[in-house]
């Protein structure tokens, strides 16, 4: 365990290191803030000894190196009295039985229990994170939709002002014909008076021409001019018989 613990401790420096690395060439740094990761535990052999102490041996003594070694030195041990076997030693294997035949037994239905129960933490944790990341994808959803009706208020305000540009040209347009309406109506009053005017001066110079002519003539004259008319008549008259 010992010797999987220094291995995993001097590899995650090298790890972060890389990993910092990899993040400041590529510029992301998401990579920098990575969410930590629940890890399995190392590959053990005979339910205790770790994985790497096997596969330390099979460069310099094949597959059975590990085996030989570690019975070879149990009975070093033993031959030479380092390790007595006294009734503690009973006790112990006694010991060792039980646990082992408890975690035979149970071992699967704790791990289940305890797996279980760890995933139900990490699940309202990552529940905590999904809420809150909902949370924040509602804002801005939100946002997105208070921006389009901003935009929408700006489109308002062009249909105002193009509302307000009609109304002016409506209204400059009215004030135009009502120029030209007064504008008309005063001529026209200018020209009645130049035809009334032209009229009474016509009707005065007749008048005064006439009278003239009246007075000068006589009444020889006229009887005259009658007696004249009386007999044209009368040669038309006959002419037309």
């Amino acid at each position: 365990m010992l010797s999987r613990a220094a291995i995993l401790s001097a590899q995650r420096p090298a790890v972060a290191i890389a990993a910092r690395t990899s993040a400041t060439a590529a510029g992301n740094t998401d990579q920098l803030f990575q969410r930590p990761v629940r890890q399995e535990p190392g590959k053990v052999r005979m339910g205790f000894l770790p994985e790497e102490w096997f596969t330390l041996f099979y460069k310099k003594t094949g597959v059975t190196g590990p085996y030989t070694f570690g019975v070879g030195l149990a009975t070093y041990l033993c031959s030479k009295e380092i390790y007595v076997m006294e009734h503690e030693y009973y006790s112990g294997l006694s010991l060792a039985i039980m646990v082992i035949y408890a975690v035979k037994k149970f071992g699967p239905l704790v791990a289940a229990y305890c797996d279980k129960e760890i995933d139900k933490i990490s699940a309202d944790w990552n529940q905590g994170r999904v809420d809150e990341l909902n949370g924040y994808q509602e804002d801005i959803e939100s946002e997105k939709t208070e921006q389009w009706r901003a935009d929408g208020q700006l489109l308002l305000i062009e249909a105002k002002k193009e509302n307000v540009a009609l109304q002016l040209e409506a209204a400059y347009r009215e004030r135009l014909a009502r120029v030209y309406t007064e504008v008309k109506r005063r001529l026209d009053y200018q020209v009645e008076c130049q035809h009334v005017e032209r009229r009474v001066n016509q009707k005065h110079m007749v008048n005064w021409i006439v009278n003239n002519v009246l007075k000068s003539i006589t009444p020889d004259q006229e009887k005259e001019t009658l007696n004249k008319c009386i007999l044209d008549l009368g040669a038309i008259a006959s002419a037309r018989k």
